[in-house]
């Protein structure tokens, strides 16, 4: 309960920030002029951002330490990737989301504190949740495709889709193969990553 009621603070308190800085604006929206330039683009973007980087990972790795290894295992990461193509489809529409920033900020809190300590719950709860985070980090990069030519923005969205993909499976290896078998390292990750959240959050305030 306790857990739960932290990430309820957490996801209210980021909700409640002002959106002071769009650190995602234009960076995938000018520089690709069809498909394979922005689906390669998008396909590696998500190793070269310390805020997705941590989130994806850490989906695949609070799935394998919370459900073993099961199918159930594989509801988050779905879920996470099919909201993530939902956001990305909404701000290339034209929607603007609300609280963008703290929003992916307090995924990556969120997610570091539910690896930390193993939480577990019910599998379509797991599967809303990283949804929830996954629609922010795909509105904010869906709307620098705003006015982008369907080429290039279908591009992006598979690109995301996928880097997300094989980031949350390679989470799964590891927590499955390494941190099943090594609690100390669970922890000590989940701990960084949710410290990094923190600071994300600290500065957007």
């Amino acid at each position: 309960m306790k857990t739960t009621h932290l990430i309820a603070t957490s996801v209210a308190a980021a909700a409640a920030l002002p959106l002071t800085a769009l650190a995602h604006a234009g960076t995938d929206g000018g520089g690709h002029h069809n498909f394979l330039d922005s689906l390669m683009h998008a396909i590696t973007h998500p190793l070269g951002g310390a805020d997705h980087l941590a989130a994806m990972l850490a989906v695949g790795a609070w799935s394998a330490l919370a459900f073993g290894p099961s199918r159930k295992a594989w509801a988050a990461p779905a879920g996470f990737v099919a909201l993530l193509i939902a956001g990305c489809l909404a701000g290339f529409a034209g929607l603007h989301v609300p609280a963008m920033e703290p929003m992916i900020a307090a995924s990556v809190l969120v997610l570091g504190l539910l690896v930390m300590v193993q939480q577990k719950m019910p599998v379509g709860a797991a599967a809303g949740l990283a949804g929830v985070f996954a629609f922010f980090h795909g509105a904010a990069h869906g709307y620098e495709l705003f006015e982008a030519s369907f080429a290039p923005a279908a591009g992006v969205i598979v690109g995301m889709a996928a880097g997300s993909a094989l980031l949350h499976v390679t989470g799964m290896v590891v927590g499955h193969q390494v941190m099943q078998r090594h609690q100390v390292i669970a922890k000590v990750a989940g701990g960084l990553t949710a410290i990094l959240g923190a600071i994300m959050l600290t500065r957007l305030a």
